[in-house]
């Protein structure tokens, strides 16, 4: 397959890139600052642009056949940040009919299972609160996904680690894997790739956890 990742610098992004191009995919990477970038290949090709303005991005749309983001806010300050550069994604796909998507979002924008244990809602609230900020504009991103007419896929994972691939994992679509409370970052770059092939992710949220 033909792809763009965006947020391609990142812990989540960047393992895109780099298990994609291990399965013989062609990768376009679109970051801000090309210096950043560790993946390394033959059918990688790096695309330098303003990610706030959709008609830079849409020559590294164009042709693709699908599109996988790992952009989001790097801390509370930035929170309203995912929805602009998601949105000039959206509208850069929509000028050149580019229509699958598949983002990284996070757990409490989804459904929690209904019968999670009291710990398990205990830490939802917590962290909820904590990062509202951030979560709004998450589900603000969402909203506009479900706005759009692209053929979207949200990956909502709990909290993040720096572990290596491990490929086992358990994933709700529409909803969320009781009692998951980590993921690593690999394996969350894993479970938005093979959602590409699931038709039954198309405009659904799914859940991944360990």
């Amino acid at each position: 397959m033909r792809l763009t990742v965006f947020g391609a610098t990142g812990g989540v992004g960047g393992e895109i890139v780099r298990q994609a191009l291990e399965a013989g995919h062609e990768v376009t990477a679109v970051v801000r600052d090309p210096a950043r970038l560790t993946a390394t290949g033959e059918r990688l090709h790096v695309v330098r642009a303003d990610l706030f303005d959709p008609e830079a991005l849409r020559g590294a749309v164009a042709g693709r056949d699908a599109v996988l983001s790992g952009l989001g806010a790097r801390s509370r300050r930035a929170a309203g940040v995912t929805a602009r550069l998601t949105g000039a994604v959206l509208a850069a796909m929509t000028a050149e009919g580019v229509r699958r998507l598949v983002i990284v979002s996070a757990a409490p924008v989804g459904p929690a299972p209904e019968d999670d244990g009291p710990l398990d809602r205990a830490l939802r609230s917590v962290v909820s609160a904590v990062l509202k900020d951030v979560y709004a504009d998450l589900r603000e991103t969402e909203a506009e996904l479900a706005r759009s007419t692209a053929e979207w896929t949200s990956v909502r994972p709990p909290r993040l680690l720096d572990r290596p691939l491990t490929g086992r994992y358990r994933t709700v679509v529409g909803g969320f894997p009781r009692g998951g409370r980590t993921i690593g970052r690999a394996d969350v770059a894993h479970a938005m790739l093979a959602a590409l092939g699931d038709p039954a992710t198309v405009r659904q949220g799914v859940g991944v956890a360990y």
